[in-house]
C-alpha cells in the first residue's frame, strides 16, 4: 500500500491561505517547570462535542463541554470561530446544554438542540456568514416525546430527527389532527403519575446498558422547515430506528444529494437481544406511500449509510458475519443503477471505523485503527487503489512522529480547496493523543507546499499538512509534565508478534526503580492505543510515580482480524498468556520497573482478566476489578446483549450441561471456578445500573474474597452504569483505585 506523508504543522497560518512556515527567532528564556497532572486538572480540561462546518468553509461551530466539579455537573456550550484564525466566540442564540449544531446547505441558517422548552426539541436559527452571528431563534419541532440526532436536507427545505414513540400509537403525520402526537403524550403521562411502577416484560432486551427499554422505540421523522409538517418515516415499527447499538450517536441516516431519497440502518430480527444483522434501507421520500427498501445483503451489521456527491453510490461500513459484533468492518460501495454491492477493499485486514465522501473526486476517505493509531486513509471508488495518510502531530521533525487517533471527518467545499495551491482536498477532523485531549485541525490533501517535501526520510515525495484550528485547553496542557507513550513488541508463546506500551512517570529519574501499574483493556475486541480518556487516563495513572504498562493481547484491534478473532471462545487461554508475557518482557528490558511492586487494573473485559489473574498467578501485590464478569453462567442470565456472550463462549450455557468442564467455555473460562486460589489484595467497583455486566458479578466476586479471608474492599456505585461518569463519582474513583495501589505498592 502506498505511504503518502501527512504532515501536521503547528503553525499560526490561516488555512485558506498558503501556510507559511517561517519561523522567527525569540529571545532564549526558561520555560516554567512543568508539574504532574492531577485529577483536578483533568476535570477543568474543555471536552471537544460536535462540530460542524459552515458551507463557504469559513466558519467552525462546535459544542465545548465543561465540568464544574464542585457543582458535580458538566454542561455544554456551543461556540464559533472563523477557521481561518480568531477567537472563538459564543453562539449568541444557545443556551447551556443545547447541542448538536448544524449549518443548512445555504449557509443562512444553522439548527441545534434544545431543552430549553420542556423538552429537547429541534431549533432553528438565522445566520449571518460574514460575520458569523446567528440571531430569531425558532422552535422547529414540538412533538411530546422529544427530538434528537437532527439533520439537515441537503436543499435545506426539511429535516430528519429521531424521536422515541409507542409503536401502537396512531403513526404522527402532517394530516392526523395531532392525534398521534397526544396517543404519545397520554401514555407518558399515565405512567409518570401511575403509583405502580412495575413493568410486564414479554420480550428480551427489556434494559440496556443502564436503563430499562420500556414500550418505546426509537422512529425517523421527517419535518418540512417552511410548513412544519412532520410525519413518522417508520410507522407503527416496533423497532429502534437507528438500531440501539447506535442511539445517542446519529441518526444512523442519510439523504441523496437531491433530497428525494433517505437511507437508513435498521434490525428486523425480532429477537434483537441475540441478532446485530442490522441492514441499510432507503426509502423515497417524494411517495407518501413508499415502504423502505433493503438494499444491503450481508448477514451481519450495516451501519452509517452515505451517498456519493453525485448520487450515483451509497456507501456504508459492513460486517460479514451474523452474530458476531467484532467482525471486521468493511467498506461497501452500492451502485445505485445497477443495484450492485462490493467491498472497496477486500485486502484491507483492518476496521474502517468512520468514512467521509470527497467532493469532487471519485474518493472516499476513512479512518482505521492500525497498531495503537487511528490513521487517515483514501481509497479510490474507481481503481480501489488505498492509500495512508501518514501523520504528524504536532510537528516537530519528521523522527518524532505522534500520530494519535483522527475522527470525525468533515470535507472542506471546493471554494477551500482552489484557495490553497494543489490541494486535492481538505478535510476537517478531530484528533487527539493519549496526552492531549481532542481538537479540531484542518487538513490539506496533497500538498506541494509542505515543508517536508525534500526530507530524505520522507516516502514517496507525497506530501499534506495539517493545521491546528481549536486550541481548547493549550494554557492548562502547557503546565503539565505529561511524558510520552513508547511502544515495544514481543513474541507470544506461539511467535505472534505482540505489542505493548510504556509510559514513565513524571520527572522520570533513570536511576531509579518504579512501581508498576499493568493495565488491562476492556472489550475483549478494544485496544489501548494513543488516545486520550477520562475515565482510564494513563497519564494520571503515571502521575503519581508509577510506570504505567498496557499490553494489546489476543482480542485487540489494530492487528488484523484473525488477531481479533484469537479471544473468541478462549478468553483466559492466549489473552493471559500475551499479557504476562508482554509484562515479562517489560521487566527485563525496563530495569527502572520494581517488579516486587506491581499492581493489575481492569475494567469489563479487562476485569474480567483481573479476575482471572486472581486465580491464576501471585505475581501481583494487588489486583483492581472495574465492572468483570467473575462467573460467565450467571453473567449471561443476567446480560442483555446475549449475541455476545452466546459468540465469545460458543453457545448457551445449556448446550454444554452434561460435558466436562474442560470442553464448556462457561466454566473453563470461569474466574469463579479458580477461587480456592485467591490471595491477591483486591479492589471490587461495580455499578448498580450495569446491564451489560450485572452489579451481581462483582458482589459475587467481593463475596468470595471476604469469605476466603483475602483482603478485599469493593466501591458500588447506586447511580453509576458501565461507566463512571459523573465528576464527583469520578473523583470517588480515581482517589480509591489510587490510595488502593499505594497501600500495597508503596
Amino acid at each position: 500500500m502506498r505511504r503518502t506523508t501527512l504532515v501536521l504543522v503547528l503553525a499560526a497560518a490561516a488555512l485558506l491561505a498558503p501556510i507559511c512556515l517561517a519561523q522567527t527567532a525569540l529571545p532564549a528564556q526558561s520555560a516554567p517547570a512543568k508539574r504532574p497532572m492531577t485529577f483536578e486538572d483533568m476535570m477543568r480540561m474543555k471536552r471537544l462535542g460536535e462540530t460542524a462546518v459552515s458551507p463557504d468553509g469559513k466558519w467552525l461551530a462546535y459544542s465545548v463541554t465543561t465540568v464544574n466539579l464542585d457543582q458535580n455537573t458538566k454542561t455544554a456550550e456551543l461556540w464559533m470561530q472563523v477557521i481561518a484564525g480568531g477567537e472563538p466566540q459564543r453562539i449568541a442564540v444557545a443556551q447551556p446544554g443545547d447541542s448538536g449544531p448544524q449549518f443548512a446547505s445555504g449557509g443562512k441558517r444553522i439548527l441545534f438542540l434544545s431543552s430549553r422548552s420542556g423538552s429537547q426539541q429541534v431549533w432553528l436559527a438565522e445566520f449571518d456568514p460574514e460575520t458569523g452571528s446567528a440571531a430569531n431563534p425558532k422552535k422547529l419541532t414540538n412533538i411530546s416525546t422529544g427530538a434528537d440526532n437532527a439533520i439537515w436536507s441537503p436543499d435545506g427545505n426539511s429535516v430528519v430527527f429521531t424521536s422515541a414513540v409507542y409503536p401502537d400509537c396512531p403513526a404522527i403525520t402532517p394530516n392526523d389532527g395531532g392525534v398521534g402526537d397526544e396517543c404519545n403524550s397520554d401514555r407518558d403521562a399515565a405512567i409518570a403519575g401511575s403509583k405502580v411502577k412495575a413493568q410486564i416484560f414479554t420480550h428480551l432486551l427489556y434494559r440496556h446498558w443502564n436503563r430499562y427499554t420500556g414500550d418505546k422505540r426509537s422512529h425517523l421523522f421527517l419535518i418540512s422547515v417552511e410548513s412544519g409538517g412532520m410525519r413518522d418515516l417508520t410507522p407503527n415499527d416496533p423497532h429502534d430506528v437507528p438500531p440501539f447499538s447506535l442511539e445517542g450517536a446519529s441518526c444512523g441516516c442519510a439523504f441523496a444529494p437531491d433530497s428525494g431519497e433517505l437511507a437508513f440502518t435498521e434490525n428486523l430480527d425480532p429477537e434483537p437481544a441475540i441478532s446485530i444483522s442490522a441492514k441499510i434501507f432507503t426509502l423515497d421520500l417524494t411517495n407518501p406511500a413508499a415502504k423502505p427498501v433493503p438494499v444491503s445483503t450481508s448477514a451481519g451489521g450495516n451501519f452509517n449509510p452515505a451517498y456519493s456527491p453525485d448520487g450515483k453510490y451509497l456507501a456504508w461500513r459492513s460486517q460479514a458475519r451474523a452474530g458476531y459484533e467484532s467482525d471486521r468492518f468493511r467498506l461497501m460501495l452500492y451502485d445505485r443503477a445497477a443495484k450492485t454491492e462490493k467491498d472497496l477493499l477486500p485486502k484491507f485486514d483492518r476496521w474502517v471505523d468512520e468514512f467521509a465522501w470527497s467532493l469532487s473526486y471519485p474518493v472516499i476517505y476513512f479512518v482505521g485503527a492500525n497498531q495503537g493509531k487511528s490513521w487517515v486513509y483514501d481509497v479510490d471508488i474507481k481503481t480501489g487503489r488505498s492509500e495512508v495518510l501518514d501523520t504528524e502531530y504536532p510537528f516537530s521533525s519528521y523522527a518524532e512522529r505522534e500520530v494519535g487517533a483522527f475522527s470525525n471527518l468533515q470535507i472542506a467545499p471546493l471554494s477551500i480547496r482552489r484557495s490553497v495551491v494543489d490541494s486535492k482536498d481538505v478535510i476537517f477532523a478531530t484528533i487527539m493523543r493519549i496526552d492531549r485531549p481532542s481538537e479540531v485541525v484542518g487538513i490539506h490533501v496533497n500538498d506541494i507546499d509542505s515543508p517536508m517535501r525534500d526530507h530524505p526520510e520522507v516516502e514517496n515525495g507525497i506530501f499534506s499538512t495539517a493545521v491546528p484550528i481549536t486550541h481548547l485547553n493549550d494554557a492548562l496542557l502547557a503546565q503539565l509534565d505529561l511524558p510520552k507513550m513508547e511502544s515495544f513488541w514481543f513474541n507470544a508463546a506461539d511467535k505472534t508478534k505482540v505489542q505493548g506500551f510504556l509510559i514513565r512517570p513524571p520527572g522520570f529519574d533513570p536511576a531509579k526503580k518504579y512501581p508498576l501499574k499493568f493495565l488491562i483493556h476492556g472489550g475483549p475486541q478494544g485496544a489501548w492505543g494513543d488516545a486520550w480518556s477520562y475515565r482510564w487516563n494513563a497519564e494520571l495513572f503515571a502521575a503519581n510515580g508509577y510506570v504505567v504498562v498496557m499490553i494489546n493481547p489476543r482480542g485487540s484491534t489494530g492487528y488484523g482480524q484473525a488477531f481479533v478473532d484469537g479471544v473468541n471462545g478462549d478468553w483466559g487461554g492466549k489473552p493471559f498468556t500475551d499479557l504476562m508475557q508482554g509484562l515479562d518482557y517489560a521487566e527485563r528490558h525496563y530495569p527502572f520497573i520494581d517488579k516486587t511492586r506491581e499492581c493489575a487494573l481492569g475494567a469489563s473485559y479487562g476485569g474480567y482478566i483481573a479476575n482471572w489473574v486472581l486465580g491464576h498467578t501471585d505475581r501481583f501485590k494487588c489486583i483492581v476489578s472495574h465492572d468483570g464478569m467473575f462467573n460467565p453462567e450467571s453473567a449471561y442470565g443476567a446480560t442483555e446483549e446475549l449475541w455476545f456472550n452466546e459468540w465469545e463462549f460458543k453457545g448457551k450455557p445449556w448446550d454444554y450441561y452434561g460435558k466436562p468442564d474442560a470442553e464448556n467455555p462457561y466454566r473453563k473460562w470461569s474466574p469463579a471456578l479458580s477461587a480456592k486460589n485467591f490471595k491477591t489484595p483486591t479492589l471490587v467497583i461495580h455499578g448498580q445500573l450495569d446491564y451489560r455486566l450485572d452489579v451481581s458479578e462483582g458482589f459475587q466476586l467481593f463475596t468470595t474474597l471476604q469469605r476466603l479471608g483475602v483482603p478485599s474492599k469493593m466501591l458500588y456505585f447506586p447511580d453509576e452504569g458501565h461507566w463512571v461518569l459523573k465528576p464527583q463519582n469520578s473523583q470517588l474513583w480515581y482517589k480509591t483505585v489510587n490510595d488502593w495501589v499505594d497501600q500495597w505498592t508503596k
